[in-house]
């Protein structure tokens, strides 16, 4: 058999085609745009996200034993809010992961109703990126839209509708919403009520691996395939690309370099942050997670790279880098505000350091280095809940980079495993698939077989002690610029 995983990225949709061996035949990626229709803001069109997710099928399919095709899995970004009306339509693009405009809805949550009590209904606390804060949002500044809402969706489960008509999602992206009480696996009706919404307004939550339907006749007859192929629920982004490295089990750890950062520990047991730094949201293998997410990383240097230095050559700009943890330079990679640990939309990126000798080279590993550190915080994070990974996987694109991998070893003083199947997410669907399809009893058994290390990054004592000097320099940089992130300072500049 054969099993299609499927990762709606913010930049791309990636698309693989695997046997239930895991040995992948294919794979496509078709690239979208972002909207930044304010500062602070990002949108897209999910009409363009199915759009490419339909040739992207296409593609991959040609040529191959359609008649083989047994299951498709999706993982895709969180939080997204996506919204339809009564006649299953689009009322309005949809607001993204990295959206950072719901501030005073999420002020409110955290001040008015409380963290202590948003924390209790759902396990984590506001922070402007979750789906409840942009409703409310919604609510207040688009109202005319709020009244016609019928169906909310995350980004995977809109795409999952469209080639099912099933309305559904998974418990891993349901986490996301800051609408769902994690530790109980169910929607929350303090939240729905506090978001003026109702259950039939919500999609079914069930595990990753359930199949939910089947691809229309009509999505077929597009596909040209004549048989029928399942559709399991799938996961979020991170979830996925978890299952897809083998983080599976309790006191795993994955790092994601992809457009925003992650540090991923699963457990067998759900379990808070105190401190409300970490989210806690269940796992795509039926468990739970700690995730800290920064909302831009490998965006930073993609940012630098193509919008300042006017280069897609990166592995040219990081030849010749040497002097790790000697840099006089310093990133601050706050482009889009940041989640974790700050939970701060109008954070913003700044360098500092520079003098007349900083080159060209210096500031290229300032951006790798400062992303590394800002990962690191959630690393601190997870540690201060008694939760000790020894080494972890890493995955993403950023994560192709040799010198960005020694960097976040050495930041992180842990062994870093890069596995043979780089696209994490979208193989974590395909797995899921396989699962659902009965190929492997379970996910921890399917894992365990289908993802295999390529090599692995050591860290290096002389770069980890640099390296710690260098961080807790990188800490003190928020704190003594956060006053000029005010919010009503940059809406004058």
């Amino acid at each position: 058999m054969l099993f299609i995983g499927m990762d709606l990225g913010t930049s791309a949709g990636k698309l693989l085609l695997m046997n239930e061996n895991g040995e992948v035949y294919k794979t496509v990626s078709k690239q979208y745009a972002v909207s930044f229709p304010q500062r602070g803001w990002a949108e897209q069109n999910p009409e363009i996200w199915f759009q490419n997710i339909i040739e992207g099928l296409k593609e991959l399919t040609a040529n191959q034993e359609k008649d083989k095709i047994a299951g498709i899995g999706l993982s895709g970004q969180m939080h997204g809010l996506v919204l339809l009306d009564k006649e299953g339509k689009v009322i309005r693009p949809a607001i993204l992961w990295n959206d950072g405009r719901a501030e005073e809805e999420t002020d409110y949550l955290n001040r008015e109703i409380g963290k202590e009590r948003v924390a209790q209904y759902t396990g984590n606390i506001a922070f402007t990126g979750f789906t409840a804060s942009k409703i409310r949002w919604l609510k207040k500044h688009e109202p005319e839209n709020f009244s016609k809402i019928c169906k909310i969706m995350l980004p995977k489960d809109y795409i999952t509708f469209r080639l099912t008509g099933v309305f559904c999602t998974d418990f891993s992206d349901a986490s996301g919403t800051l609408l769902f009480d994690v530790k109980n696996k169910r929607w929350s009706k303090e939240m729905m009520r506090i978001c003026g919404i109702s259950e039939t307004m919500l999609p079914k939550p069930v595990e990753s691996w359930e199949i939910v339907g089947e691809l229309t006749k009509e999505i077929c007859r597009e596909l040209e395939i004549s048989g029928t192929i399942k559709v399991v629920a799938g996961a979020g982004d991170n979830a996925a690309a978890a299952i897809g490295t083998g983080t599976v089990g309790n006191n795993r750890c994955n790092i994601s370099l992809g457009t925003g950062g992650t540090i991923f520990i699963s457990s067998d047991t759900f379990r808070m942050d105190e401190g409300y730094v970490l989210h806690s949201f269940a796992h795509a293998d039926g468990k739970y997670h700690l995730m800290g997410c920064m909302l831009s990383a490998a965006s930073c240097n993609k940012w630098w790279m193509e919008s300042v230095l006017e280069t897609e050559n990166y592995g040219k700009e990081q030849k010749g880098i040497r002097h790790l943890g000697e840099n006089k330079v310093m990133y601050l990679p706050y482009l889009m505000g940041e989640r974790c640990p700050h939970n701060d939309p109008n954070a913003r990126a700044a360098f500092v350091g520079m003098d007349m000798n900083t080159s060209r080279k210096e500031m290229t590993l300032a951006v790798m280095e400062g992303v590394a550190f800002g990962l690191r915080d959630s690393l601190e994070a997870a540690r201060m809940t008694g939760v000790m990974p020894k080494r972890a996987s890493i995955c993403g694109g950023g994560a192709k980079s040799f010198l960005w991998r020694r960097i976040m070893a050495n930041v992180m003083g842990m062994e870093l495993d890069s596995m043979e199947q780089e696209e994490g997410p979208a193989y974590g669907a395909a797995i899921l698939a396989a699962t659902g399809c009965g190929s492997y009893a379970n996910i921890k058994e399917a894992a365990e077989k289908l993802t295999k290390v390529k090599c692995t990054v050591v860290p290096e004592t002389k770069l980890v002690d640099r390296y710690e000097s260098q961080y807790i320099r990188f800490k003190e940089l928020y704190p003594a610029l956060k006053q000029f992130f005010d919010r009503k300072k940059w809406q004058g500049a």
